[in-house]
């Protein structure tokens, strides 16, 4: 944590307005990953592979995603789940639920730290909206076919692919 205060100027902690359950807006917490911008951007940058924003020690975070971790806060205070659809942010949720047909069904149950998606090859960014349109159809078919034991086997599947270090 001192590592992220060392490394750049800026907050540890990164919040940013998301969508939940039903559309409500709270704000998720992560570990900062990037260079601390002042400014409030308008419009939102989804990050890429080897982005230029991300310091050295968010890039270490981020393979890991252990910049996930404050989210536990969200959890505890009942905005997200362990597992479920991954939260967007207000603005890319703005976006696309007026041009993919049932995106806003994604929003039936509470949002994850991880998810169906996540572990299906549909994480990080959406270079296009068929990335996207993959990234929803594993959210509604997981909100459609929750069970306890899916919740478990994606967790397992977390576990492993966190531990492989291929997320950025």
């Amino acid at each position: 944590i001192c590592l992220i205060r060392i490394s750049s100027k800026g907050p540890i902690i990164f919040s940013q307005r998301r969508c939940g359950y039903k559309g409500d807006i709270f704000l998720m917490y992560k570990f900062r990953t990037m260079f601390y911008n002042e400014k409030i951007e308008k419009k939102i940058i989804q990050a890429k592979l080897n982005d230029k924003r991300v310091t050295k020690v968010g890039r270490f975070l981020r393979k890991y995603s252990l910049d996930e971790l404050p989210q536990l806060i969200n959890v505890i205070k009942g905005e997200m789940s362990l597992v479920g659809p991954r939260p967007h942010a207000v603005q890319q949720n703005e976006y696309y639920r007026k041009i993919i047909t049932g995106y806003m069904q994604r929003h039936s149950k509470l949002p994850g730290i991880t998810g169906l998606a996540q572990i299906s090859g549909a994480r990080g960014e959406t270079k296009n909206i068929e990335l996207m349109k993959k990234r929803v159809k594993f959210d509604i078919e997981y909100n459609n076919n929750w069970n306890l034991a899916k919740d478990f086997y994606i967790l397992i599947r977390t576990f492993f692919s966190v531990l492989s270090g291929k997320a950025y």
